[in-house]
């Protein structure tokens, strides 16, 4: 069996989730997860059990980071190794900020710098919240708490984080791996400790374990190291655990990264308030800008919408919007006119643009790229699409 990714569990998995689950505290916190979702919500949800503590920081009802007291660098380094593993991140050019997990800004600074992809840094952030989940979730007397914060960070990229529908597969592996785990009675198993020899205990009796039971490799470890899953890990070895030839200890955590620290810098982020992204919407319909706009103001946007492209120019060359949203079909304006004039325009000719339009075919793509760089995106998109779409503009810009 396999190290499987949390990616590789579709949403058939989903409808099982309540019946399987007999951690009711695990049920209740995907169903506020599911209302931070709905809501917008930004914060943390705080989980706690007895000696260990969780963080699931939430922005605008998208999960950023999951963030546990337990071994924090090493699931941080396990989650890197197993999905981007030429990836060598220099956190020391990294400057730490308060209010967002470390490894997020490690993960922004990759993506931002084409070092690792968007969906490689995504898998990152699933693969350490299953692993959390799947460790507290263990105790019957798991409980969280909703923490808001009301300093809403637009700086903080929604296309760098996971929507609800993304989150709700680890709901579901969570759950699997607690039935698998019952049924072969190792529900009251550590996967955080390391597994180590009994002495004395020679080598031929560690039925070929002993080169990996050197008392460096935790359980979930082991997992990835060997391409497998932690159950299956745990299963292997427990006939030499029954017999007493391997026992379970703790270990400690990795030292945390050396960062950049600037005083003057979370001063001057409490006490100046950021500069929200204008987006420019040009189209000549209101219903379109307004739409539009009840998407990307909740997300930390402002919006200006042109229906008139000919005499709103002047308005958004005072405004400077840092990215545009065009339509290629209006009344008053041929697009591709508007396009090419943005782009040869000095004023504009650095502001991404993306066509909003019904016509997303390839020759419009073709036609559109023979002016200068676009992104296209069908006006009949999900508001989830349109974020994500606007957060890889900004990263990728």
């Amino acid at each position: 069996m396999t190290y499987t990714k949390v990616e590789d569990y579709s949403n058939s998995n989903l409808a099982t989730f309540n019946s399987m689950s007999t951690n009711k505290q695990l049920i209740k916190l995907a169903k506020t997860l599911d209302i931070l979702s709905q809501g917008n919500a930004t914060g943390k949800v705080l989980l706690n059990i007895p000696a260990k503590e969780g963080k699931l920081n939430i922005f605008y009802g998208r999960l950023l980071y999951t963030t546990s007291n337990i071994h924090r660098v090493r699931r941080w380094e396990r989650g890197v190794r197993l999905h981007s593993p030429d990836w060598n991140p220099i956190t020391s050019e990294i400057l730490l900020e308060p209010d967002k997990p470390w490894e997020y800004l490690l993960l922004y600074d990759g993506v931002s710098k084409n070092q690792i992809t968007i969906s490689q840094a995504k898998a990152i952030i699933r693969t350490v919240t299953l692993e959390i989940l799947f460790s507290m979730s263990t105790h019957p007397d798991l409980i969280h708490k909703w923490e808001v914060n009301p300093d809403h960070k637009s700086e903080l990229s929604l296309g760098l984080s996971l929507s609800y529908r993304e989150i709700e597969p680890i709901f579901a592996k969570v759950t699997q791996m607690q039935h698998l785990s019952k049924k072969a009675g190792l529900e009251s198993f550590n996967p955080n400790l390391v597994p180590v020899p009994k002495k004395p205990v020679t080598l031929e009796a560690l039925s070929g374990w002993g080169k990996y039971l050197q008392g460096d490799l935790t359980l979930w470890d082991l997992a990835v190291k060997l391409n497998k899953s932690v159950l299956a890990v745990t299963n292997s070895l427990l006939p030499l655990l029954k017999k007493g030839l391997v026992e379970l200890q703790t270990i400690p955590d990795f030292p945390e990264p050396n960062f950049k620290l600037s005083s003057s810098h979370k001063n001057r982020d409490k006490t100046t308030p950021k500069k929200k992204l204008l987006i420019a919407c040009i189209d000549d319909s209101q219903v379109v800008a307004e739409r539009l706009r009840k998407i990307v103001e909740p997300a930390g946007y402002d919006l200006i919408g042109i229906q008139d492209p000919i005499k709103g120019l002047v308005k958004i060359a005072e405004a400077q919007p840092d990215l545009i949203f065009l339509d290629l079909e209006m009344p008053t304006a041929n697009g591709y006119t508007v396009y090419q004039f943005l782009r040869n325009a000095p004023v504009f000719e650095k502001i991404p643009v993306i066509i909003f339009t019904v016509r997303n075919n390839l020759i419009d793509r073709s036609r559109a790229k023979l002016i200068g760089p676009a992104e296209f995106l069908n006006k009949a998109a999900k508001p989830e699409e349109i974020l994500t779409m606007i957060e890889k503009t900004f990263v990728c810009d």
